[in-house]
């Protein structure tokens, strides 16, 4: 994977899209056509470009966020700690489950002794205890789920620089 995101070229008008679509996203009959257009582009290729972001995982999820919990569903910040050596084979397996949002790596400390960090999202409170005696069952190694006890609304945006 390292190599397709090395491999992976965006253009001035890539981060284009990626910053205007960061900022939200037209509700109408034809929301990629009106976005297209304030982009100066057409609807076809501002398909494409998405759907190439996505193959080549500079993007690695494009769509619209929700309050799971207003739903009925539930989300928590889970981690783990992963061997160096399994990193790869691990990072597979978790990404693997429909139930994982976004996974990333973080250097691990005596402080916080977890290398691996994901959210996961299920359409019910009970998914949250099923999603992780999966996980673990499939990787071998216990998940930590760490529920929200806090919201807070932090309105990142991160443009993309040439």
């Amino acid at each position: 994977m390292r190599e397709a995101l090395a491999a992976a070229v965006i253009d001035a008008t890539d981060r284009a899209i990626i910053d205007h679509l960061q900022g939200g996203f037209p509700i109408c009959e034809r929301p990629y056509a009106q976005a297209a257009a304030a982009l100066g582009i057409g609807e076809d290729e501002l398909l494409e470009r998405l759907q190439r972001m996505l193959d080549a995982r500079v993007l690695t999820r494009f769509g619209p966020m929700f309050q799971v919990e207003r739903m009925g569903g539930a989300f928590v910040l889970a981690a783990m700690r992963v061997p160096e050596a399994n990193w790869q084979h691990v990072v597979d397996i978790v990404n693997a489950f429909p139930a994982v949002a976004h996974n990333y790596r973080r250097e691990s400390d005596r402080a916080c002794p977890f290398n691996m960090w994901f959210v996961l999202a299920t359409e019910t409170a009970d998914g949250i205890a099923a999603a992780v005696r999966t996980i673990e069952a499939a990787s071998g190694l216990p998940v930590f789920a760490f529920p929200k006890l806090r919201e807070y609304f932090v309105e990142m945006k991160l443009p993309v620089r040439a």
